[in-house]
């Protein structure tokens, strides 16, 4: 089964059930299914790879220019430089998460951060071949959530995905808990 055909991980919400909540529950009280705040949505298998990578990148740059003794001290320089440059993008790459909070949610991109109130957020969306979420905001504009993405770990990232919509379904329908 693909994504586009489970429930909560894309399409809109119907009026009757903005107007239920989530899953059936009335408006005025929390599903049980919806997370604990605050929570952090991130891209984990994707980090871990990108900063071993990046490390391992690093420290074998580094060896070489200790180890090689035909090296002048401004190539053994520029050997280490290069090893934290790619670290460094690395590290940049692995940076995108989704923070969610009563408030409402902060996505940090690789060289962005917003903050959204829950009001913002209309919906959220994860179609097949997305490379990561996307927001629908209240100004007609759109904006990728780059912290939820089904690239090595797509399970997680629909789990992820319904659990943010859930979370905006909910705080962002004016009901007494936001």
């Amino acid at each position: 089964m693909n994504h586009d055909e489970q429930p909560g991980a894309d399409g809109p919400v119907s009026p009757a059930a903005a107007q239920q909540g989530v899953g059936g529950t009335p408006a005025g009280s929390a599903p049980a299914d919806l997370p604990d705040l605050p929570v952090v949505f991130r891209p984990t298998v994707t980090r871990v790879v990108l900063l071993t990578v990046g490390g391992s990148l690093f420290a074998v740059l580094t060896a070489v220019a200790v180890l090689l003794p035909s090296l002048g001290g401004g190539e053994r320089s520029s050997f280490v430089f290069v090893g934290l440059l790619f670290l460094g993008v690395l590290g940049l790459l692995s940076r995108p998460r989704v923070d969610a909070d009563r408030e409402g949610i902060t996505v940090v991109n690789i060289t962005t951060v917003r903050r959204l109130e829950w009001a913002e957020v209309i919906r959220v969306n994860l179609r097949a071949g997305d490379p990561w979420v996307y927001l629908d905001l209240a100004d007609g504009s759109h904006m990728a959530a780059m912290g939820i993405q089904p690239g090595l770990a797509k399970g997680r990232a629909i789990a992820d995905a319904r659990a943010l919509r859930a979370l905006a379904d909910h705080y962002g329908s004016g009901s007494p808990g936001a």
